[in-house]
């Protein structure tokens, strides 16, 4: 049981893209988990049990990209809409857009700081933006294709970046100049990214190979060729032993990179794995694809020392030559039928632990639009949308849309602005909204069947026993406290008495003293 145990399970199953999954992201307190879709959609899925999952439209192309900002507070996204979205992931679902290329974004990042966000494009442009009034700051131009994947370096002095032109380039972000470029792929570069301390990156390729370059020698210190098919992402484990790789041939690969060997290929997807993500602190991982599914993995093979994990791998050796697979299945109930590629993913939510979340569609309120010509509109997104795509929606109203407009990389605000209401990419705006509001109006009246009645009374008497634990523990507090204070003030009542006794020996010593001295030099003189 021991090595089963070590071994990584899936533990949740996410069903609610109607498209392939195109990326994931962990939020930092690993309470969340959001994920983007060729449906044009955001979804956040709570990560507790029998909690609702949002989906958020905004986004009039394919997501490519997301990214929790560092406190959690903000989710970016990027679009082949040529736009990068700020969202806060809540049930309101507001965000914020600007315009970030003259092509599709493909990647969209924050620094670690959370002050910064870098993207990079088809335009063979990467750029930085101001997070906090979305602002853009320089551009970094000198490749020469499509740019797939751009990161900030931990400590926010480097950008690594790679793209169409085979190359995977290093910038320094004070001088804004590329310091290295490695050239050793035979095909595009699919992804690059910093480990956690700063001193390495990881390329993966089109051509199935992935390299770890060391910063500080610049040298090539790794490279695997363990996959059937081009690699399209990967994520280093927060303490770089590890890595894991998602590649077209439909596998999860997991490297073991001290001892320099595969020592786990995961299957659970049916089709190409697009997107892989470890959480901030690497006890699960998600994986998405083609298949339009979300699996989140527990790791378990790093709640081990690091010695029992090589003593496990030694025991499974075989005669062959490394790299050792190990051919990792689901170990729980597997929900994946075989289905045809045209075959549309049910917009509903289900996972492995638990019934089937509600998902609640969200649209948006306003965005900033960014133009050519350096200008920022705040408006509806439909309108918006409009401006740029003749897709036959109804346009929505624009009440006193604030102008902002942009010189040397910062932001003048122009006058204030009210905002209209948006309607989403399905259309139907207000309707939808209020139909949305009866709906939860019926739940609220109670208007749902048995089993749904008795699994809300269960949560409710659940809720109910964790606030009188809560009520208890205040009360025992607050009894605490009573008596501490208390304690307290006996204590103080004695120093005063104290004090109050030192003072009149201090004031009667006082005296004695003035008595004798008055004794010794005031005494009567006689003539």
């Amino acid at each position: 049981m021991a090595s089963v145990m070590e071994d990584p399970t899936l533990e949740r199953h996410f069903k609610g893209h109607r498209d392939a999954v195109t990326c994931a992201d962990f939020s930092p307190n690993s309470k969340q988990l959001a994920s983007g879709s060729v449906d044009k959609s955001l979804m956040i899925w709570n990560l507790a049990l029998k909690t609702r999952a949002y989906r958020y439209f905004g986004h009039q192309d394919v997501i490519t990209g997301v990214q929790f900002s560092p406190s959690g507070n903000l989710v970016a996204t990027s679009s082949k809409d040529r736009t990068v979205r700020l969202w806060t992931p809540t049930m309101k679902g507001e965000s914020t857009m600007f315009k970030a290329h003259t092509a599709a974004v493909r990647s969209v990042a924050f620094s670690h700081d959370g002050q910064r966000l870098v993207t990079a494009s088809d335009d063979k442009s990467i750029k930085v933006w101001s997070v906090r009034g979305q602002c853009f700051n320089y551009s970094l131009n000198q490749h020469t294709n499509w740019v797939r994947c751009a990161r900030f370096s931990p400590d926010g002095r480097l950008i690594a970046s790679c793209g169409d032109d085979r190359s995977v380039r290093l910038w320094d972000t004070s001088t804004k100049r590329c310091i290295n470029c490695f050239t050793d792929y035979v095909g595009s570069t699919t992804f690059v990214d910093f480990n956690s301390s700063g001193t390495c990156i990881a390329s993966s390729g089109a051509d199935s190979s992935l390299k770890i370059w060391d910063l500080r020698t610049n040298r090539l210190i790794q490279q695997y060729q363990v996959h059937s098919a081009g690699i399209n992402t990967f994520s280093f484990h927060p303490s770089d032993n590890y890595l894991i790789s998602g590649s077209s041939d439909s596998t999860v690969k997991i490297l073991d990179l001290l001892e320099g060997r595969l020592i786990y290929t995961l299957h659970g997807h049916k089709g190409a794995v697009i997107t892989v993500a470890f959480s901030r602190t690497g006890e699960v991982f998600a994986s998405g694809g083609t298949d339009g599914q979300v699996l989140m993995w527990r790791t378990n093979f790093d709640t081990k020392s690091y010695r029992d994990v090589l003593q496990q791998h030694g025991r499974r050796s075989t005669p062959d030559p490394p790299p050792h697979l190990s051919d990792i299945h689901p170990r729980v109930p597997h929900l994946h039928r075989p289905q045809s590629a045209d075959i549309q993913i049910r917009p509903t939510v289900a996972d492995t632990r638990s019934a089937d979340p509600h998902v609640t569609e969200r649209g948006q309120a306003v965005h900033r639009t960014t133009f050519p010509n350096g200008q920022t509109r705040m408006m509806p997104t439909q309108a918006a949308a409009n401006s740029h795509y003749s897709n036959g929606l109804p346009p929505c109203h624009v009440a006193s849309p604030r102008v902002e407009r942009w010189k040397e990389g910062k932001c003048a605000r122009g006058a204030g602005w009210t905002a209209g209401s948006e309607i989403g990419p399905g259309g139907g705006g207000r309707r939808e909204e209020e139909e949305e509001e009866e709906e939860e109006e019926e739940e609220e009246r109670g208007e749902m069947n048995p089993l749904e009645v008795t699994g809300r009374q269960s949560r409710l008497d659940s809720t109910l026993g964790h606030i009188v634990q809560q009520l208890d523990i205040l009360t025992q507090t607050v009894s605490v406290l009573e008596e501490r204070l208390t304690l307290t003030e006996d204590k103080l009542k004695e120093c005063l008495h104290h004090q109050a006794t030192i003072l009149e020996d201090v004031r009667a010593s006082g005296e004695r003293r003035r008595t004798y001295s008055e004794g010794i030099d005031g005494s009567p003189h006689f003539t």
